[in-house]
């Protein structure tokens, strides 16, 4: 009887991280088509304190600052020059309570990106590592190509 409850203890704990990791994985997927691709949602703020923590660590530090606040800024600056800008995820791993995710943005400037007036649209590749504790996100590395991005903006390349 004593093995059975043990067992039937250990299938409990397990199916909770299960559940666990699967509500943190929607969190991290909320991270791009709530916020990223949301940057103009009249309910951003809303939207960014259920994804992040009020302290989120973005490194290195978005343009709009720290933390629950710095994203909002960021995202509606973003927003405000690129109105259609899209994140699609094309693979997430997970290890633990850390979620690597490769995305692909894309958008069309409607101003002055980077100092550049706009010829085309652009579409790079990004990556990212949340760590997520208690349902949200509290730490975020994160590269994305804007490099190509300038070029393809400035009508240079691809």
């Amino acid at each position: 009887m004593r093995r059975f409850f043990t067992l039937l203890v250990a299938a409990a704990a397990l199916t909770f991280a299960q559940v666990a990791h699967a509500d943190d994985r929607a969190v991290v997927e909320a991270f791009y088509t709530q916020l990223l691709s949301a940057p103009n949602a009249e309910d951003l703020e809303d939207r960014v304190r259920k994804v992040v923590v009020e302290d989120w660590e973005s490194i290195p530090t978005p343009r709009g600052g720290k933390g629950a606040e710095g994203m909002i800024k960021t995202l509606k600056f973003f927003g405000s020059i690129i109105p259609d800008l899209k994140w699609d995820v094309q693979e997430i791993l997970q290890q633990g309570d850390r979620y690597v995710v490769r995305s692909i943005a894309t958008g069309t400037p409607k101003g002055k990106f980077f100092g550049i007036e706009p010829k085309a649209g652009f579409k790079i590749m990004t990556i990212d590592i949340h760590t997520v504790k208690d349902g949200k996100i509290v730490q975020s590395y994160h590269v994305e190509d804007w490099a190509r991005a300038i070029r393809q903006v400035s009508g240079k390349a691809h």
